[in-house]
């Protein structure tokens, strides 16, 4: 087996000290199993951020609690935020955040790990305080871009000091002379957070936001609309411009709120492919009616490669394995990338991932690593500044390394659903949004072995 390059850098790393191989689970008959997968990351930090920005308490119910939100709940709790956990009968958790009455000013302290939602979103919380604030995360995290949000909020008076690269962790912030500004322009070529770290302080902001996009393109805007419906749905005063590219957030105060949190949906990727890559059935439950998840995109992307989908009246979506995995062509696939291409390596067809260049600065290099880890299964795999081209071959068993990337771990048993005889390294990365993925995984692969 091959057991090349191991975690940040997908050209040069070494295996890291500690690396566990964990074998993927094969199966040759068809799972069938219904999944409960758990709450969205995404949602789960953008509502925590505005409670903690709102003028009275605030209920989260359906909250994830994973390496990414702890991490969040501990960055709102240093600025004086009151947290209390409350585990329901159902094993899910409520969190109830009591904002403070003055956020605190520091000096402060926030670990930011890996999470780009705690490294992005965080600052503006930290410039609407007025604090001095040290940040700082995993080693790779000092790789991440940050330079566009820290310039903006420059733009608005803060003074940023840096311990390293320009741009990028560690830097400490000193939010005391933050002001009123017109307008400002951001580059959100590389990361959609960016934008949506403004907006989530935009109404906390002295005068309220107007933000525009600089010229050029914007990275998964899905979760900027996101972004968008969710303060919509809260009540903050915002209106985009016509063209989709302007912002514009009126001052005011963010009432405190009760919600629900919904599934990960870009996490119940992988279990669903398993249904095409095991020709077998998987349903995944709370599927909401609709939905401002990117993963609300699996039911076009499975139907188009081969599946039947169907959303039942129990909430239950189910994904059911024809025996036949097509190829496709698809843009803007973001963050399901990485489980979608090796779907992709699976199919009996070429196929063309477009509009991903972004993921080149996310948790690692992802379309690198694609390159590398699909190309030891078998697949003939191209990658260009912003797509990758999948040919798939036959198919034979390998190491995987997950760069310390939750969504290549994922992939990596997706491809071993398939492919007797693949270890991933590192399985417990997964841990960074769903600690619960290994068991979950095994709990569905069960299903296949009771059916043999």
């Amino acid at each position: 087996m091959n057991s090349a390059s191991a975690s940040g850098n997908p050209q040069s790393d070494p295996p890291h000290a500690g690396t566990h191989w964990w074998p993927a689970p094969h199966v040759s008959t068809g799972v069938d199993a219904i999944v409960s997968v758990p709450a969205s990351k995404s949602l789960t930090n953008r509502y925590l951020i505005l409670a903690a920005l709102a003028s009275s308490p605030s209920t989260i119910h359906n909250t994830l609690i994973s390496r990414d939100t702890e991490l969040m709940l501990g960055a709102l709790a240093s600025f004086g935020t009151g947290i209390k956990r409350i585990e329901q009968a159902d094993g899910s958790t409520t969190v109830q955040v009591h904002p403070a009455a003055e956020l605190a000013t520091g000096p402060l302290g926030i670990e930011c790990g890996l999470a780009g939602t705690v490294m992005r979103f965080v600052p503006p919380l930290a410039a609407v305080a007025r604090a001095t604030v040290a940040f700082d995360g995993d080693p790779h995290a000092r790789l991440r871009p940050m330079a566009p949000v820290l310039d903006a909020l420059q733009a608005l008076g803060a003074t940023i000091d840096f311990a390293g690269d320009p741009g990028k962790l560690p830097f400490t912030m000193d939010a005391s002379g933050l002001e009123s500004v017109d307008q400002v322009v951001i580059d959100a070529s590389s990361s959609s957070q960016f934008i949506s770290a403004l907006l989530l302080a935009g109404h906390a902001l002295p005068g309220g936001l107007a933000l525009r996009a600089a010229d050029g393109p914007i990275a998964s805007p899905d979760h900027i609309m996101m972004t968008v419906q969710t303060l919509l749905e809260l009540g903050v005063d915002i209106t985009v411009d016509e063209d989709g590219r302007g912002w514009r957030i009126a001052p005011g105060e963010l009432a405190g709120f009760t919600v629900t949190v919904e599934p990960d949906l870009s996490n119940a990727g992988p279990f669903l492919a398993a249904a095409l890559a095991s020709n077998g059935s998987v349903g995944i439950r709370f599927w909401p009616a609709s939905t401002t998840q990117v993963g609300g995109k699996w039911v076009q992307i499975l139907s188009q490669m081969g599946a039947e989908v169907h959303h039942g009246d129990d909430g239950v979506l189910r994904v059911r394995g024809t025996g036949v995995i097509r190829g496709i062509d698809y843009a803007d696939a973001s963050e399901l990338a990485p489980t979608l291409a090796a779907l992709c390596a699976l199919a009996s067809s070429p196929s063309n991932l477009t509009g991903i260049g972004h993921l080149r600065g996310h948790e690692t290099d992802r379309l690198a690593a694609l390159e590398n880890e699909l190309a030891k299964v078998g697949a003939n795999v191209v990658a260009t500044g912003d797509s990758l081209a999948i040919t798939p071959g036959p198919l034979q068993a390998a190491d995987l390394h997950s760069y310390e990337d939750h969504r290549m771990a994922t992939a990596g048993a997706l491809l071993g659903l398939a492919i007797e005889g693949v270890r991933v390294e590192n399985i417990a990365t997964t841990a960074k949004t769903m600690p619960q993925f290994p068991q979950l995984w095994a709990d569905m692969v069960s299903t296949a072995k009771a059916a043999g």
